[in-house]
């Protein structure tokens, strides 16, 4: 069986507290949803905020709901490199002793000490995809994308298993770019 998985593109994002929303966007604020994203009860928010790193920023950054218990930045590497921050990659929630940045809202600022990652590309699926696919929470895999000029091995690749997901796997820009990934390609998960 051909263990198939739609491969989406995560630009680059801002995950906020409820106190850091606040701080940025005022007392009481809530967020906006502008869309729903591919995993469940997950959105994108009307509301931006410009990142700022030490050489440069980005003026106009996403944030995406709900609020989390922790704030995190997640960009690509080049990402990292245009702004000058350090970012390592890591899975989403693991920021300690990740990289700093500075972000700014329309009502205030906050510095983040740590929360800044390149996320570590990963498949999200539901237990009972995992039981289909053979494949356990936390394992790691390859996954193969096809492409017309660029197929490509991701290799390092996480098992995120949750009855809160929808089968979906997560690349960064930078990945995307590299297989040439329009929207709706699938990939194949060798394991």
């Amino acid at each position: 069986m051909e263990k198939t998985v739609l491969v989406e593109t995560s630009a680059r994002h801002v995950h906020v507290t409820k106190e850091a929303l606040e701080i940025l966007f005022g007392e009481g604020y809530e967020l906006t949803k502008k869309k729903d994203l591919s995993q469940p009860g997950q959105f994108a928010c009307e509301e931006r905020v410009q990142v700022i790193g030490e050489k440069s920023s980005f003026p106009a950054v996403s944030i995406l709901g709900p609020v989390r218990n922790a704030c995190q930045v997640e960009i690509s590497a080049s990402d990292a490199r245009s702004i000058g921050v350090k970012a390592p990659v890591r899975e989403s929630g693991d920021i300690e002793g990740s990289g700093a940045c500075k972000i700014v809202g329309p009502k205030g600022e906050i510095e983040l000490k740590e929360g800044v990652i390149v996320a570590k590309r990963h498949i999200h699926m539901t237990p009972e995809d995992a039981e289909k696919y053979g494949l356990k929470d936390k394992q790691v895999v390859s996954v193969k994308i096809d492409s017309a000029e660029r197929s490509l091995v991701f290799a390092d690749t996480v098992v995120r298993v949750s009855p809160k997901f929808a089968l979906a796997m997560h690349i960064d820009t930078d990945e995307s770019n590299a297989v040439l990934a329009p929207a709706g390609t699938l990939g194949i998960i060798l394991d």
